[in-house]
């Protein structure tokens, strides 16, 4: 092995000691995950003694990787020297989570491309107040550059969409900065899933144990008459056994749209980012509910370009667009017709608007409504029906779950009050907008507006 030279000497102590700070950096991060119950103890373990490994190798032959002065005996074949401040860059920009070096009054001296992701940076990262607007967050950071140690931090926002993240903050001492000895490492925990699937066990439970309770009474009831006095009596035991299934096919429902809906909100916080077609979806869900519109002779008109090409999830929005549909058909009486728009690309304003007018006397509401972003175009479908309409009172409750209006009945086939619950939380993880117009005896309209590909928003802003 060839000896370091007297120029090599203090270039190799600098990149052993390097070497030691960042494999001390990482074993903190992993002690912190494994304090905080996001590691267990056997994988911590393993992850340390990796790091450890790694460093101690190249603690040790870090002086054969080095060649300030290239002379005439040297190997050009030999590999590059490693520098240990990129490869722990490097390591900092794999890991997925988002971990933020904060320094002197609150300002972001590094960020991991996870971090600048989740926080919405630029390339110049600024103060931490300006993209984080938590005192707790802010205060435990503060906290971290005195040098204190500091618990973890959880805050919650609401909008655009729900999400909970759990900030660990953690001091690091500055050898070489003696103004400002001490940096905090920020390090953030997205725990909306987590906290979503808790409560929506919770939910499932006290919403299903609510809503069957009343069929199942029904058919614990028919089932001790059919026991009883009318086990004899053929008439009676078909009316009852008609009833029963029909009480059946009603809880079916029920669970099948309430996990429909744990689905849904499990993953509200996440937006899709694939395309789908809006035109050839309409298409599908007509073909699907035609057996329905025969049943009732209800005339399905559409209008809508050739293609209409949104942000979406495709079996998502095909059950937006069933549950809308089945409504408008369940709602119209027999004979009438059902009217499907696609319109745009369009500003958000004109996407709000809708196009099949019910009159002056029509109530309006906004359901779910997209961020503000000028430069947004979406296109929005929308539905109409010939029922009783809707009261303006009832408006607000439309999208709550387990909502019926009164006067709404649809017969024994009766919804489960969930669908539009439904539509609004797949409409929210689209980031589009959900409205509702209605005038009593004319009808309702149903409409929904999605965000366009960013080929189409570019296209769409150049025509205007």
């Amino acid at each position: 092995m060839r000896q370091p030279s007297a120029d090599e000497r203090p270039l190799i102590r600098i990149r052993r000691r390097d070497t030691a700070a960042v494999a001390a950096l990482g074993a903190i991060v992993i002690l912190l995950f494994w304090m905080f119950g996001e590691l267990g103890f056997v994988e911590t373990l393993v992850a340390i003694a990796t790091i450890a490994g790694l460093s101690t190798f190249y603690y040790l032959t870090v002086s054969t990787t080095l060649n300030p002065a290239r002379g005439p005996d040297v190997d050009d074949s030999a590999p590059a020297p490693v520098d240990p401040q990129a490869r722990a860059q490097h390591m900092l920009d794999s890991l997925p989570i988002p971990v933020l070096l904060i320094g002197a009054g609150g300002r972001i001296e590094l960020a991991n491309p996870a971090a600048r992701e989740f926080l919405g940076l630029g390339s110049a990262a600024g103060h931490l107040s300006a993209v984080l607007r938590q005192p707790q967050v802010l205060e435990a950071v503060s906290t971290a550059l005195r040098g204190q140690a500091v618990d973890p931090v959880e805050y919650s926002m609401m909008a655009p969409v729900e999400s909970h993240v759990r900030a660990f903050v953690a001091p690091l001492r500055a050898e070489d900065d003696r103004v400002m000895p001490w940096r905090a490492m920020l390090v953030l925990s997205d725990e909306t899933s987590i906290k979503r699937a808790d409560r929506m066990r919770a939910d499932f439970l006290a919403n299903a144990s609510h809503e069957l309770r009343t069929p199942l009474a029904s058919l614990a009831g028919f089932i001790e008459t059919l026991r009883g006095h009318a086990r004899d009596d053929s008439e009676a035991r078909e009316r009852f056994l008609g009833i029963m299934f029909d009480q059946t096919e009603r809880m079916q429902r029920l669970i099948n749209d309430l996990l429909s809906l744990s689905r849904v909100e499990m993953d509200e916080h996440v937006p899709p980012s694939s395309e789908t077609d809006l035109a050839a979806l309409v298409e599908d869900a007509r073909d699907y509910l035609r057996p329905q519109l025969e049943e009732k002779a209800i005339r399905l008109t559409v209008r809508k370009p050739a293609s209409a090409p949104a942000i979406g999830d495709r079996d998502q929005l095909m059950e937006v667009l069933l549950n809308l549909i089945e409504n408008a058909i369940k709602y119209s009486p027999e004979g009438s017709a059902v009217q499907i728009e696609i319109a745009g690309p369009l500003m958000r304003d004109e996407a709000e608007r809708p196009e099949l007018v019910l009159g002056a006397q029509a109530s309006r509401l906004t359901l779910a409504a997209p961020a503000s972003e000028p430069r947004e175009r979406y296109f929005a479908v929308r539905i109409r029906d010939e029922g009783k309409g809707i009261e303006r009172r009832n408006l607000p409750r439309l999208s709550e779950r387990f909502y019926r209006v009164d006067g709404q009945k649809s017969g024994p086939k009766e919804g489960t009050g969930l669908g539009l619950a439904i539509v609004k939380h797949i409409v929210n993880r689209h980031r589009g907008g959900f409205t509702v117009e209605s005038a009593l005896g004319e009808g309702s309209v149903f409409s929904v507006f999605l965000p366009v590909p960013a080929a189409v928003r570019e296209q769409a802003r150049e025509s205007v």
